[in-house]
């Protein structure tokens, strides 16, 4: 009889494209990764092969661009994006935006943008409620159409002054807004409150929304089990403040879901908390992880920016990786970290931004090794006795 031994899985090495571009977003990503990278090791299953680009305002400054001419090319191999944050003062905010970070989201098709609002242990939030009721929701935002279509024009300048018209577009087709309800309705299914809100605006706007609230019914009857309501985003900013128990799962149009998740952010305590990720489910391209906060020119160079945020999205990022253990335990590692008191000084605390990386990176492995110690059986000779 022949034995035969099965050699443990080589570890995945994941190829991410690293883009801080301006202000805190060089300090932050410089933080998330040196926790991912303490993750990667950790786990030993997987591993990351990072490539850094330069591209935002002082490519900008030197090119007249944002990215090069074939940027789009030079990423679509990669498995994923880390994004930092975009803005300066040397670019129109219009300029950045559309030559970096809407360019990557729109040609990659990334058309689920995922928000999670998440109180933290010992951050204050601004809401008295978050003292002592469970608040926990996700907003979900279609990423590639509605009111940051890019439609529209400026027009009638050469009749002289103020008689310029600019026209902005929004886009709503049924293929889209169908799409990133049933993402919703599916990500309902899997938490514990599975319910789909739906915040429209159809009173005034008669033709997108209109389409969009029928087209959201049409999908939520394919989900009996999951409850839905439809709200004005009026009511539903009010909603924020006074019901936030009462949200799971918001999803939204591309502008409403934008104010409203940012909302959401500084209701839990800062925005320098919040996560994100821009997700092309069919994968046909790489997904980009990002903190949902600015380059914050004001305290960039200085250290003191809070990196929770470019971790969070380190964690979904990992999750959509397939390492959802390991993003469980970043998620944790920063609860105990704020927890502890280890904070920037955003949301009260006086730690800089390479003390809360390596307070996370150093829970992080703590969590990871009991975890070992909790699945390992004991095999001594007094166990088995």
């Amino acid at each position: 009889m022949t034995s035969t031994t099965t050699s443990p899985a080589a570890p995945t090495t994941h190829r991410i494209a690293a883009i801080p571009a301006d202000g805190v977003g060089i300090e932050v990503i410089d933080a998330g990764r040196h926790v991912l990278d303490v993750v990667a090791k950790i786990a030993g299953d997987f591993s990351f092969d990072w490539t850094e680009f330069d591209w935002g305002s002082e490519y900008y400054a030197q090119h007249g661009r944002m990215m090069p001419e074939d940027g789009l090319e030079t990423l679509k191999p990669f498995d994923a994006i880390y994004f930092g944050a975009v803005g300066w003062e040397n670019v129109r905010d219009d300029v950045s935006l559309w030559g970096l970070r809407l360019n990557i989201t729109q040609n990659f098709d990334q058309w689920a943008n995922i928000r999670p609002v998440r109180f933290l242990p010992g951050v204050l939030s601004p809401l008295r409620k978050a003292d002592d009721t469970q608040l926990d929701w996700v907003c979900v935002r279609e990423n590639s159409e509605g009111e940051y279509a890019g439609l529209g024009g400026r027009n009638l300048a050469g009749r002289g002054p103020g008689n310029e018209v600019a026209i902005q577009s929004s886009l709503f087709t049924e293929k889209g807004c169908e799409r990133i309800m049933r993402y919703a309705f599916d990500l309902a299914r899997t938490r514990e409150v599975k319910k789909v809100s739906s915040v429209t605006k159809s009173n005034a706007q008669q033709y997108g929304m209109v389409l969009w609230d029928e087209v959201f019914a049409r999908v939520a009857a394919d989900y009996p089990d999951v409850e839905t309501e439809s709200v004005l985003v009026d009511a539903m900013s009010a909603k924020f403040v006074l019901k936030p128990e009462d949200l799971s799962v918001v999803v939204a149009s591309n502008l409403n879901a934008d104010i409203l998740s940012d909302l959401g952010s500084a209701l839990a305590g800062s925005l320098g908390l919040a996560a994100s990720a821009n997700i092309n489910p069919e994968r046909r391209f790489p997904s980009m992880f990002e903190p949902v906060h600015g380059s914050a020119p004001d305290i960039a160079g200085q250290g003191i920016c809070n990196p929770i945020g470019t971790i969070s999205s380190g964690a979904l990022m990992l999750e959509h990786l397939g390492h959802p253990d390991a993003a469980r335990v970043v998620e944790a590692a920063i609860e105990n970290v704020t927890g502890r008191g280890v904070k920037t000084r955003d949301i009260g605390g006086s730690a800089s931004t390479r003390e809360v990386a390596e307070a996370v990176a150093a829970e992080v492995e703590a969590l990871w090794r009991a975890d070992e110690d909790t699945r390992t059986p004991d095999t001594s000779d007094a166990a088995l006795a």
